[in-house]
């Protein structure tokens, strides 16, 4: 199995490294032949608006966003979620996402830099104990279709839950970073219940 990690701009190396711990064969990617060659994609925090005008330079949006549309297993975290949403609120003027999920994603909705923060989560598919999530100018899922099934929520200041991990067939996306906090298992659930169950290698 050979998972790509988006290698524009971001945390690449901590992806790399959670996935290889998982047993797969794992490598950073930036030309159209590499992303032509892997079976599934992982799409790193950083800045989502920074990573989609650099994948239009480099000639990658549209070949990212067909196979993203035609099956391939992708997992987004943070600003990855971000460019797996069919539709960002608080967007710039101009800005551009691969698609996919059928969501309605808040950016920055945490707030700045200096409102990050660490908690625990439960997460529908993985046992106890709770998931570390780190929040980093993280995004929020504001609503969701039919579709996309919700693996994990947080609660604001005002008592509202927004979903912070979501799935919809073989796509996956979590607002926070599973791969700041040295446990795998968000990349494991990626590799062994949508890579491995829903696509050919």
């Amino acid at each position: 199995m050979k998972i790509g990690v988006l290698a524009l701009q971001g945390d690449v190396r901590e992806h790399i490294q959670s996935l290889s711990d998982c047993g797969v064969d794992a490598l950073a990617v930036k030309t159209k032949q590499e992303i032509e060659s892997i079976s599934a994609l992982v799409i790193p925090g950083g800045e989502s608006t920074t990573i989609s005008k650099l994948a239009r330079s480099f000639d990658l949006f549209d070949v990212i966003k067909d196979r993203i549309r035609n099956g391939m297993p992708t997992y987004g975290s943070c600003a990855g979620m971000i460019l797996l949403a069919n539709k960002v609120e608080d967007a710039i003027d101009g800005q551009e996402s691969f698609g996919g999920i059928n969501m309605v994603v808040r950016r920055n909705a945490f707030g700045r830099q200096v409102d990050s923060f660490e908690t625990d989560l439960k997460f529908k598919g993985i046992t106890e104990p709770k998931v570390r999530a780190v929040f980093i100018r993280a995004p929020w899922v504001e609503s969701v279709g039919s579709e996309v099934e919700v693996l994990a929520e947080i609660t604001d200041s005002f008592g509202v839950n927004h979903p912070v991990a979501v799935r919809q067939a073989n796509l996956l996306a979590t607002s926070f970073h599973p791969e700041l906090t040295g446990d795998n298992r968000v990349h494991r659930f990626f590799v062994e219940n949508i890579c491995r169950q829903l696509a050919t290698f």
